[in-house]
């Protein structure tokens, strides 16, 4: 005999909160896999739980079946669907004199995630169910036998919870920071999420593998990898680096993941435009939390792209200073990452490479002939095992490269003149638990540049990676015979003029003839550079053991127009000695100008409801006028809509001094966020924090 049942309650509010996703909603069941949820039958009359039928089938994408996990049957009497990976009991608060029955049901703890099927069967003889609706299932960081179990509560609110954070940007003598908004609980993106699933090539070729495949974190953060980017699929996002961003927006208006992904959805999966590896990074990172993997967003300073795998990165110099486009090889000013927390138990029968793993969806270079990057775990790159997947050997270089500089001579013969091995990978940076300060995790990756420890694992790297020794370590110089190093003079600021020293010293007894050349370029963030400042040759005589001091003087006038789309300066001196030519030295400075001072404060009572005003302060600090200028305001919690003022010409030393009323309408700490922007400058922001202290029993003003 069956159960008789009426209406069935799926208790979305009770089990979503239970499974922390009610901030996603609570009127459609989301619940985390390998932790139990509940659901409640009426029942139209008597009922005996240890012998009545009731069949429960859960079922996720195409054909499903049992030997691929995505068809599940289970239910009452107990030991029904035996065997069966989803489990169900009956519930200690059913009331069966009152005509109801909960079950306690628990999916296993690598189930895929995705949408599910629910339905149910009363009679053993009934050929079809009746469908309760759907269910969605998330990965489970707080349960142990998840993959992704993260151990720590505090940890699992940053890396799972938290829908804001920090992106760590500049060079790592300049490292600034930018507020982002993951926003991975708004009610449309897990769906958006899915979607991303479900177009990504591997499903589209074969959906019922697919769908089984989704029970395991490392598949799912490598699609999601390739998925971000556009390069090969119907990806999120198309990157562009040359500063011409027509059909789209620039890499640097994006503030949060929500409407990249939004317009993803809205523009049929066709890609978004335009990105770079920081909003990647930051969108994967909403993607993954969504879906319940731990993450968080990693800046690499000094970051090595290695395109022929060799652990080195080689640097092409010629003799007048400038250099030759040889080398596909860079390195970038910083490059942002994801790092995934989940285990690999697909590398190591214990948990020797378990934990945060690289997975890296800007496209740079193909994996297994698709642009994805990892998981590389973390673990391995500091023991240099770069003979591991996924894409161990890339990372390893991107944080732990040899930089080797050669010079080109007239007749194409190169020669190597010094090999760098501290420099790459500087300053690795997250945000903290629990606050805004920034944690470097450099040690995660590598041991301290200097130790032999340090350099016993690149060997071993080399090693691994079956690169010749020989062609890989390159020449670590002696003590040259001059010594020579750049020197600000003054903090480099957009708007002013930049002075700098060359100061070279000859520490054996012979007076030197020197050929020097210095040349100032203009560099996009990736390394490359995007023009020419201006270059400078002098013949100068090098007495024994004195200092030779060059001014270096690069006036406003000549770098400003090259700036808007670039990142930094670099200055690079080469010096030969007339008298041996083989005698070579190379010195280079990166630069990143200070912008102009924008400042905005806010004025008013920091009262909840009441009236106050954002004040935002510009001076035009050059001789000429500004073209163009518009400023705007955004603050979450203080205006519902980004406000904006415009003036066509901010006349020579002219002030501009906006004022814009707001009223603000959620309680607690805020900030209140402006961008000046001109034809001259470009992304200019400041930034205030604003306490907004919460008032009762008034009725809300219409917001502004």
């Amino acid at each position: 005999m069956g159960f008789d049942v009426g209406k069935v309650e799926l208790h979305c509010e009770k089990n979503n909160t239970a499974h922390k996703t009610n901030d996603i909603s609570v009127n459609r069941l989301i619940v985390r896999r390998g932790q139990s949820f509940l659901v409640t039958f009426e029942l139209h009359g008597p009922s005996r739980p240890t012998t009545d039928f009731l069949e429960l089938k859960v079922e996720t994408g195409p054909q499903p079946s049992e030997a691929l996990g995505t068809r599940s049957v289970f239910g009452l009497p107990e030991g029904c669907g035996k065997g069966s990976s989803w489990k169900s009991k009956v519930h200690q608060g059913s009331v069966f004199l009152a005509g109801s029955i909960t079950l306690d049901i628990t999916s296993p703890a690598d189930a895929p995630v995705g949408e599910y099927r629910l339905s149910v069967k009363t009679s053993a003889t009934a050929s079809v169910g009746s469908s309760l609706g759907k269910l969605l299932l998330l990965f489970n960081p707080w349960c142990k036998e998840d993959w992704v179990h993260l151990p720590e509560e505090e940890e699992r609110q940053e890396y799972v919870m938290r829908e804001q954070g920090l992106v760590y940007k500049g060079s790592d003598k300049y490292i600034s920071s930018m507020a982002w908004n993951f926003g991975q609980f708004e009610d449309d993106i897990v769906d958006i999420c899915l979607k991303l699933l479900d177009v990504n090539p591997k499903c589209l070729s074969d959906p019922a593998k697919d769908f089984s495949a989704r029970c395991n974190p490392i598949y799912v953060s490598r699609v999601v990898s390739a998925m971000i980017n556009a390069n090969d699929d119907r990806g999120v996002l198309m990157g562009r680096w040359d500063g011409r961003y027509d059909g789209g927006m620039s890499p640097t208006y994006w503030n949060g993941s929500v409407e990249v992904l939004r317009r993803w959805l809205k523009n049929g999966s066709n890609p978004v435009k335009y990105g770079q590896c920081w909003v990647f990074a930051a969108v994967m990172c909403t993607v993954l939390r969504c879906l319940g993997i731990p993450c968080r967003v990693v800046s690499n300073f000094q970051s090595a792209h290695d395109t022929d795998k060799n652990l080195t990165i080689d640097y092409f110099f010629s003799a007048y200073g400038v250099r030759p486009k040889q080398s596909p090889d860079s390195v970038w000013n910083y490059h942002v990452w994801v790092e995934a927390w989940m285990r690999r138990p697909d590398l190591s029968a214990g948990s020797l490479y378990d934990g945060w793993q690289v997975v890296d969806p800007t496209p740079q270079e193909k994996s297994t002939d698709v642009y994805c990057c990892g998981p590389a775990p973390v673990k391995a790159i500091l023991q240099g095992h770069v003979d591991l997947k996924y894409d161990v050997p890339f990372v390893f270089a991107e944080v732990n490269a040899d930089r080797v500089t050669w010079m080109v001579f007239a007749d194409g013969s190169k020669k190597n003149i010094f090999t760098d091995s501290v420099s790459v990978g500087q300053n690795i940076s997250t945000k903290a638990v629990g606050s805004d300060k920034r944690v470097d995790i450099t040690a995660n990756y590598k041991h301290a540049e200097g130790a032999e420890k340090e350099r016993a694992v690149y060997n071993q790297a080399v090693k691994r990676v079956n690169i010749p020794e020989e062609n890989s370590n390159g020449i670590h110089n002696g003590k040259p015979g001059v010594s020579m190093k750049i020197v600000e003079l003054t903090k480099p600021v957009s708007g002013k003029d930049i002075d700098l020293k060359l100061v070279l010293n000859s520490n054996d007894s012979e007076t030197r003839t020197l050929v020097i050349n210095v040349n100032v370029q203009a560099m996009r963030y990736t390394g490359i550079p995007s023009s020419q400042i201006q270059t400078e040759l002098k013949e100068l005589k090098l007495l024994p053991n004195q200092d030779l001091t060059i001014p270096i003087h690069i006036p406003f006038s000549v770098y400003g127009e090259k700036m808007p789309e670039s990142n930094s300066i670099k200055v690079s001196a080469v010096v030969t000695d007339k008298d041996k030519s083989e005698a070579v030295y190379i010195t280079e400075k990166d630069l990143v100008p200070e912008s102009p001072s924008l400042t905005i404060k806010a004025i008013g009572s920091e009262l909840q409801y009441s009236d106050m005003t954002a004040e935002v302060v510009f001076e035009n600090p050059l001789s000429e006028g500004l073209r163009n200028c518009f400023i705007t305001v955004t603050g979450s919690g203080l205006l519902t809509e980004t406000m904006e003022a415009r003036m066509p010409l901010l006349k020579q030393g002219q002030q501009l001094r906006v004022k814009m009323p707001f009223t603000p309408y959620r309680p607690g700490p805020k900030k209140l966020v402006a961008g000046f922007n001109c034809d001259q400058f470009r992304d200019i922001k400041a930034s205030c924090n604003v306490y907004i202290k919460p008032v009762t029993g008034v009725v809300p003003p219409l917001r502004r």
